[in-house]
């Protein structure tokens, strides 16, 4: 079956408003004769006349005055559809944003998000997912619409990429723990034994390779899949947790935290979403509560300012 062409509702519209070929010509900047042609096609495709002549005018058909409303609303919705989103009326919005997040952001910067949205857009709702991977596919094939992590060669190439805040890893033992008392040293830190955290189960990360940089190896005595389980077993035994610091601030109260005693750059924590959201001016929205709540966190004043790259740019 032969689709037809929608631009001639558009010719349609103008010609049923105008009731005259000549004007209707004026207004869409077409000659009379191409005018004409638009008519013997939209009489072709509809099976009607239209317009009928009657003395030196013409008159709308009964067919042309009962398509005439919906016409007129067919234009209007695809001009609304395809004129640049300016103004969003927030309190009208009513949509689902799903954002993929660690638990320890969703744990710490969850309940200011959640109070955020409901005092400027109560109509919104968030759908917060587990992060189990650092793959891409999710963002692009528009099961998430946000993401928060640090960039990586994970991330797709296309994925854009906004810093909210630095991070580094801090230790945290129970209250009253040997390692509350005194001085941290590298090789009291590897002495203890360690809960360590790994969504893959492997038994290695940036704390390892540098305490095998000064010739120790901590004893790892079980591997969990979060900073809040990690947080929990060390609260309760002599496990030391080795977390992030601005992803658990909430989780480690009452128990005693330490700088760990090894060179570990700081890293940055992004937001990450999709190209094609670029232009939705809801999906922006979100994207500035997000960077806003972050930013308001006590203990992120050297966030640094947001700067929008895609994660080619991010990795260099």
């Amino acid at each position: 079956m032969t689709r037809p062409d929608l631009n001639l509702l558009f010719t349609l519209d103008v010609l049923l408003a105008e009731g005259n070929v000549a004007r209707a010509a004026r207004r869409l900047r077409l000659s009379p004769s191409a005018m004409s042609r638009a008519l013997a096609r939209l009489r072709e495709a509809t099976g009607d006349p239209l317009l009928v002549r009657a003395g030196r005018g013409m008159v709308a058909s009964p067919r042309a005055l009962e398509l005439r409303d919906s016409i007129a609303q067919l234009v209007h919705d695809a001009e609304a559809a395809l004129r640049p989103a300016n103004t969003l009326d927030l309190g009208q919005l009513d949509r689902t944003f799903t954002l993929r997040a660690s638990e320890g952001f969703v744990e710490n910067f969850g309940a200011a998000l959640l109070a955020r949205l409901a005092a400027e857009a109560p109509g919104a709702r968030l759908h917060f997912l587990h992060k189990l991977d650092k793959g891409s596919g999710p963002l692009r094939d528009g099961t998430v619409d946000l993401e928060t992590g640090v960039v990586d060669k994970a991330i797709g190439p296309e994925v854009r990429a906004q810093a909210l805040f630095r991070d580094r890893y801090l230790g945290v033992v129970r209250a009253g723990h040997p390692l509350s008392d005194g001085e941290v040293t590298p090789l009291r830190f590897a002495e203890a034994a360690h809960v360590h955290v790994s969504r893959r189960d492997d038994d290695k990360g940036p704390i390892d390779s540098a305490l095998a940089g000064l010739g120790l190896e901590r004893r790892i005595a079980v591997i969990v899949g979060g900073f809040s389980a990690a947080l929990a077993l060390a609260r309760a035994t002599d496990l030391v947790a080795t977390v992030h610091e601005r992803h658990t601030g909430m989780l480690y109260a009452g128990m005693h935290s330490f700088t760990v005693p090894l060179a570990l750059p700081q890293f940055t924590v992004s937001l990450l979403w999709h190209p094609r959201l670029d232009g939705d001016i809801a999906h922006r929205w979100l994207r500035g509560c997000v960077r806003e709540v972050c930013r308001a966190t006590p203990g992120l004043d050297d966030a640094p300012e947001p700067t929008v790259v895609s994660r080619d740019q991010a990795v260099r």
